[in-house]
């Protein structure tokens, strides 16, 4: 008797949340992981949070990276935060059709909509969730902190291409964060050149993706 089974089957697709303030790069990011993940054979959706439109869904189906059916939308109303934090549940729902509509897909990634430093995910919506920010907000963001900052599993700075033109030290700006998040990885990407990727695609499979990360 065949006794070998996929442990990420058991609780459905792994989930994984994505934040950052508004023009942070969350949908560039996203659409650099999308062929990252495509490469190791991991088959993923997408879901996303706008406050009353359907931008970023929109611009994720229009790419040709992805099956624009894998990409659902949620209006999030006036406050983001709301649908990712303190009811989910139409993000919840969202990835329970993207679900039953893919049952192949081993992974959702979702995106809030653009909101400030305070923003966090419930876990009862994602396994673990990831924030954003980039140089162009000031090398002062680590600094202020707040719970994006301090208590993502995995925060990222963007843009380190600009820096030298908004009077950002990346590197110290870099070091500021490793200080304050302790333990907690940070990792430096570009989302334009796609520099950094790898590395958080690595994050997530070994983190989450177990049958993938044992292959």
């Amino acid at each position: 008797m065949n006794t070998s089974f996929d442990l990420n089957s058991l609780a459905g697709p792994a989930r994984v949340g994505i934040g950052g303030p508004v023009g942070s790069g969350k949908t560039a990011l996203i659409e650099k992981l999308i062929p990252a993940f495509q490469q190791r054979q991991i088959e993923i959706g997408i879901i996303t949070n706008d406050l009353v439109t359907k931008e970023d869904a929109e611009r994720l189906r229009k790419s040709g990276l992805i099956d624009p059916e894998r990409v659902m939308a949620v209006e999030a109303g006036a406050c983001p935060h709301t649908v990712i934090r303190e009811d989910p549940t139409l993000n919840i729902e969202a990835a329970e059709q993207m679900t039953i509509n893919f049952p192949d897909i081993e992974l959702i990634l979702i995106e809030s909509g653009g909101d400030n430093l305070a923003s966090t995910f419930s876990l009862d919506l994602v396994d673990q969730w990831m924030f954003v920010i980039d140089v162009a907000g000031g090398d002062d963001i680590p600094r202020k902190k707040g719970p994006g900052v301090l208590q993502s599993d995995l925060l990222m700075i963007n843009k380190k291409d600009l820096a030298p033109y908004v009077g950002v030290d990346f590197d110290a700006m870099y070091s500021e964060a490793k200080n304050v998040r302790e333990n907690r990885p940070v990792v430096a990407i570009n989302s334009r050149s796609g520099e950094g990727v790898e590395q958080v695609v690595d994050y997530i499979v070994s983190n989450l993706l177990f049958n993938k990360a044992m292959s």
